[in-house]
């Protein structure tokens, strides 16, 4: 998957340590949930072909993660066989991953009646959150009273319940629901917030700072608490106490959006406006504070994911939650849907700070799909209208690094690091990346000083060992330094092929065949689709003289779709054997690069 930018994950980041201590995975509640209200598209209806090839098709689009199809052929299917309970379910969920409320709340409503004895949560929870967008705040806490079940059904039940409460003006009443509700401990951040919000929006200022301040006590690095405290503060006359609250977030998770909006309003004399200003508003916070949580945590990115349900559902009550479209957009990344993504990150509002980081992510998006002209227009205009936009010129960095750019992305690079009047640790990845950008450009001298600084901000970071090391033996220099160095990053990432490949082929490149194929037959094991270390551990079996095996490895090689250089080399080896023609992995053998946020940095 493409790589998150610095911002986007510090904010998804921020939002999953509300639920730090929520259990790792949650099992899905149906076979059935999420994709594409991101369109804004009515659900299409199928051509009729028969109730089997309907739901046939259904199933098919729902492993395919195709919410939209998959709602389209359900209601297909019921209408040859409109009282089938396990099709109107089936056809409910897929219209609630496809972000039709409406929609989804008729089919609960038909779940309902066809089952009497059923008391279906997610229909109850949803049938109360159109009540509550409808503003019929009695109707909706009869259906929410129904839709608890387990940890999670039971907060999100309980907190939006209270939320109709204080829509029908009753906000002693929310907060008694609120602090009757008992659980897990991570329950209390949530609680504590959510009571505080509801108090802030009746007007009832003393409660409100209170409960925020407990909640921030609770956990001073969550976004939504550090929002609504520090706002808090700004807006009752403590505004040196709001802008310590927000510079301390600042200094843990830098240059985030929101935070940094908050801190020029105050600086400028302003106050911090209210994180919600509607009961629909506050049901949508809670909401998205599950749903962003849950969403990366479900054991399988389907159409069985509840955070996205809960995401779909924030956004039907307040469509332009900008948080909550990102969290979506982020989803669909991670589901490998680009288009949907791309089309929820046009929906962040233009005024809102988290635009840019929209765009950003919308290029990114752009050139996963091959259209990578309109993805360096786009951040060309964003770097043209702020050129100090570190994230949009490390965006264009990585997308030319990825298409070979190499030249390029170094100039890139460089300007990023030009911004940066201190480096320090994080600033690693850029100059790892640019040293990556000089080697292959074939600017050594440049590459090996840029992948020192690296390390010297971050001593004995695996991925730059690997490849300041592999790059000394390549070129036959520093030969026992280069070997350490690579040792080193095995001794952190054993279980890492690339770096596994790297050992392997540095004994290789040394004339030691015999210990490469030890480290390259377990790089194999440990990535066996990837062409290039296939490739190595056939160069190593035909040193040895086992030229059957060093045929079958450059066969798999050629099967895994190496690059198209790399396929022309494999094949002439295939044909030849290795002394007549050179190792396809001439550029390939480079070590694999690091991505942030995935090596521990």
């Amino acid at each position: 998957m493409r790589r998150a930018s610095p911002i986007r994950a510090a904010a998804l980041a921020a939002t999953a340590v509300l639920l730090a201590g929520l259990p790792g995975t949650v099992a899905a509640q149906t076979s059935s949930t999420t994709a594409a209200m991101a369109r804004r598209e009515p659900v299409r209806e199928t051509a009729r072909t028969s109730l089997a090839g309907d739901y046939l098709a259904a199933r098919h689009a729902s492993v395919g993660r195709d919410a939209a199809s998959a709602a389209a052929y359900y209601r297909a299917a019921l209408k040859a066989d409109p009282k089938n309970p396990d099709l109107l379910e089936f056809a409910f969920y897929a219209v609630l991953a496809d972000g039709d409320i409406d929609e989804a709340a008729k089919l609960g409503e038909r779940l309902l009646q066809a089952d009497r004895t059923a008391r279906n949560p997610n229909a109850r929870l949803v049938l109360g959150i159109r009540s509550l967008k409808q503003k019929q705040y009695g109707p909706a806490r009869t259906q929410l009273g129904q839709a608890a079940r387990g940890p999670v059904t039971d907060l999100i039940a309980t907190l939006v319940s209270a939320w109709a409460q204080q829509g029908a003006g009753d906000t002693k009443g929310a907060i008694d629901t609120i602090d009757r509700l008992s659980g897990p401990d991570w329950y209390g951040i949530f609680k504590d917030l959510h009571a505080g919000l509801a108090y802030d929006l009746a007007g009832n200022k003393k409660e409100a700072g209170k409960r925020f301040e407990r909640a921030y006590k609770l956990d001073s690095s969550a976004l939504r608490v550090v929002q609504a405290w520090g706002g808090w503060l700004s807006r009752n006359g403590r505004r040196d106490e709001a802008l310590k609250v927000y510079q301390t977030f600042d200094a843990s998770l830098p240059r985030h959006p929101l935070i940094r909006s908050a801190i020029a309003a105050i600086e400028k004399g302003e106050q911090v406006p209210r994180l919600v200003e509607s009961p629909g508003a506050g049901a949508a916070e809670a909401l998205y504070g599950l749903g962003a949580a849950l969403a990366r945590r479900e054991e399988e990115l389907s159409l069985a994911n509840r955070g996205l349900a809960y995401l779909q559902l924030a956004l039907y009550l307040e469509p332009t939650h900008a948080l909550a479209l990102l969290s979506l957009a982020d989803l669909y990344e991670a589901m490998k849907k680009p288009e949907l993504a791309i089309a929820v990150y046009k929906r962040v509002p233009e005024d809102s700070p988290l635009r840019r980081n929209a765009d950003i992510q919308m290029s990114m998006n752009l050139d996963s799909l091959e259209r990578t002209d309109e993805a360096r227009e786009q951040l060309g205009k964003l770097i043209a209208a702020h050129g100090d936009d570190v994230d949009a010129i490390m965006a264009l960095g990585n997308i030319l690094r990825d298409r070979k750019k190499y030249a390029e992305c170094a100039d890139v690079y460089t300007k990023a690091l030009d911004l940066v009047k201190t480096p320090t640790r994080p600033n690693w990845t850029t100059f790892y990346f640019r040293g990556i950008c000089y080697e292959r450009s074939k600017q050594w001298p440049k590459a090996e000083a840029d992948l020192k600084k690296a390390l010297e901000l971050y001593p004995d970071q695996p991925h730059v060992l690997n490849y300041l090391g592999y790059s000394w033996i390549d070129q036959h220099v520093n030969l026992d330094e280069g070997m350490r160095l690579i040792r080193k990053a095995v001794d952190q990432r054993p279980d890492d092929g690339y770096i596994v490949d790297s050992l392997g082929w540095a004994h290789y490149r040394i004339g030691e065949y015999d210990e490469a194929i030890k480290h390259l037959e377990r790089a194999v094991e440990l990535k066996p689709m990837d062409p290039t270390i296939n490739d190595h551990l056939g160069d190593a079996y035909w040193k040895v003289g086992r030229q059957l095996e060093a045929k079958f490895q450059w066969t798999h090689a050629r099967d895994l779709k190496p690059e198209p250089e790399d396929l022309a080399k494999i094949e002439k080896k295939l044909k030849v054997g290795l002394d007549d023609a050179p190792s396809a992995a001439a550029e390939a053998d480079k070590p694999k690069p690091a991505e942030p946020g995935n090596n521990g940095g």
